[in-house]
């Protein structure tokens, strides 16, 4: 019943968007790619995996037209609290940074945790470490908007 209620006042794409973070950007995308180990360290996230996704979908037949980075990051403190409290959180881990072409720009989004936020509040700890990381992320992002 959720469900129809959920498509009936949201449309797909409003959906995806609500739970999307982005910022975009001029920048050339293999530019801001080589940049994203050196912030990672910078903000303190642990950078785990990196996918050159492009070329994974190509090698299995399926070629697409635009460049496409996920980066797998992760700040443990907050990652082990976030399973201590609920493991059921272990399906949104870890924290995802993607990069990629988009009509002539390049896009860099993540996972809005905003509604994620909302189901720890409770557990005050958790919930300070869990925003000040999605503060960081959103910096960190930003920080690869820029021509440094």
């Amino acid at each position: 019943m959720m469900n129809k209620l959920m498509k009936a006042f949201m449309p797909p794409k409003k959906m995806i968007d609500m739970f999307t973070l982005k910022v975009e950007t001029n920048q050339e995308i293999d530019k801001i790619a080589k940049q994203v180990p050196i912030k990672c360290e910078e903000y303190n996230f642990a950078l785990l995996k990196t996918y050159n996704y492009h070329e994974i979908v190509e090698s299995k037949g399926f070629p697409i037209k635009r460049k496409v980075y996920i980066y797998e990051i992760c700040q443990a403190k907050t990652a082990a609290l976030m399973l201590a409290d609920n493991p059921n959180f272990s399906i949104f881990m870890p924290c995802k940074l993607s990069i990629y072409e988009d009509y002539g720009k390049t896009t860099i989004s993540t996972m809005n945790m905003e509604l994620m936020l909302e189901a720890v509040k409770s557990n005050n700890e958790l919930y300070n470490n869990a925003t000040s990381l999605f503060k960081t992320l959103k910096e960190l992002m930003n920080s690869l908007t820029t021509n440094k």
